[in-house]
């Protein structure tokens, strides 16, 4: 039981450490770029996006297709985990450390490279990673119990790399803060890795195949359902997360110290609603209570569109953090049902290719808040922090609520599309989550 328990541990703590590079990132880089420094405008930031949502989408398929096939003593995903991890932690650094003499189109080549460089280690990283969950736990037992202690570890990571960022930065500016981020989270991925011992490679198993894998994938309706469901959801929070700087400043017009208790409740409140949502599972099947937990965030964006006050956004925001570990709770379960589907039915493990096809649909979400930004310099006027327009407050709740309620409906439409073999609760298949201690 202890060993068992110290391997979920091991697993699950990588979450902490892959969270809060990539949260720093997506949560401050459009505020840090555009409203404190004002090297480039909203538009700027939005062709960003763009290019980085289709250079993600080639190259996820091809590092999901290596890392299938690679073949060593230490296995075929720590390598990339072991190397991946301090490039990612220099991409950071170096984003959140812009030369002195930036400005124009050196500004927006430095934001575009160094936002590109580092988001793709984070594919690198998360893939593996994600690749590991199916094979080292694999049965819904262990998986949906050590989920949800890495969900947990995720909405820590959260705090602190959202809630205390504001507060942190204040003290020590954003490029020490990315420095001791970087390697507080390498520190963590590089301590999962070489604690999660993979499964033996047998001699005679069988490699993927690069157009056998994506013919499979291609044929795979349930794998696209699936893939456009987290696409819009993940653009929904990668929307949200991008807002809330916004939001803070130019609607609710408070300080740093506020901002965190605002990031903070929130998340705090996703770590205690992880159980229930754990336990709703347990009593009704995986697929009913995902479903609810993607209306449940979907429907929360209505009342946050009316909170104009500290109070009321505390409040409001506290159901969007309610909804949110919902889904974070049930989607890594839906797409370890793909990628045990495929395996059992062609007879080879290729979770590296899955993880990272279903991290190509997310990456689409890229498309999605590229065009919330360009909307809102055409809706409201907002460029930058220098000319944030006549309605600011305006623009950041439209990217906080309005475009992110759309992009969360869409998701519900495909989750009701999705279906598996309906599995009755107490049957021996449902995961028997536990509450967290």
């Amino acid at each position: 039981m202890k060993s068992s328990r110290m391997k979920s541990f091991n697993y699950a703590i990588g979450m902490f450490g892959t969270s809060i590079p990539i949260n720093l990132l997506k949560t401050f880089a459009a505020s840090f770029y555009i409203k404190d420094l004002g090297l480039i405008t909203a538009a700027q930031w939005a062709s960003v996006l763009f290019i980085y949502t289709f250079i993600d989408a080639i190259d996820n398929p091809v590092y999901g297709y290596l890392s299938d096939r690679t073949r060593t003593k230490w296995g075929r995903r720590k390598p990339w985990l072991v190397i991946g991890t301090p490039l990612l932690v220099l991409g950071l650094i170096a984003f959140y450390t812009p030369a002195s003499f930036l400005s124009g189109k050196s500004a927006l080549a430095w934001v575009m490279l160094f936002y590109i460089f580092t988001g793709t280690l984070d594919s690198v990283i998360n893939a593996n990673y994600s690749a590991l969950f199916p094979e080292l736990f694999p049965d819904d037992d262990s998986r949906a119990k050590t989920n949800a202690m890495r969900q947990a570890f995720q909405l820590v990571a959260m705090i602190i790399s959202i809630a205390l960022t504001p507060l942190i930065a204040d003290k020590l500016g954003f490029s020490m803060t990315s420095i001791v981020y970087g390697v507080l989270g390498g520190a963590v991925i590089l301590y999962m890795a070489l604690t999660s011992p993979e499964k033996p490679i047998e001699p005679d198993e069988k490699k993927p195949q690069l157009w056998d894998s994506i013919k499979s994938l291609v044929t795979n309706w349930k794998f696209w359902i699936a893939g456009f469901a987290n696409a819009f959801y993940s653009a929904t929070m990668s929307l949200v997360l991008a807002a809330l700087p916004f939001y803070a400043e130019y609607t609710l017009g408070i300080s740093s110290l506020q901002q965190t208790i605002l990031f903070a409740t929130v998340l705090l409140i996703a770590i205690g609603s992880v159980a229930i949502w754990a336990a709703l599972v347990r009593k009704y099947s995986l697929m009913p209570v995902w479903r609810a937990a993607l209306i449940a965030l979907t429907l929360s964006f209505i009342p946050l569109y009316f909170a104009n006050t500290f109070i009321l956004a505390i409040i409001c925001s506290a159901l969007v953090g309610f909804g949110f570990a919902g889904v974070i709770t049930t989607m890594d379960l839906i797409h370890a049902k793909i990628m045990d589907e495929d395996r059992l039915k062609h007879d080879v493990r290729r979770e590296g290719i899955i993880s990272n096809a279903l991290g190509f649909m997310n990456r689409l979400n890229g498309l999605f808040t590229s065009l919330a930004f360009l909307l809102i310099t055409k809706f409201f006027g907002f460029v930058s922090g220098d000319e944030p327009g006549p309605q600011p407050d305006q623009a950041s709740l439209f990217l906080l609520t309005v475009f992110p309620l759309i992009l969360s409906a869409i998701s519900v439409i495909f989750a009701f599309i999705l279906k598996f073999p309906d599995v009755k609760a107490g049957s021996p298949e449902i995961a028997n989550i536990e509450t967290l201690e």
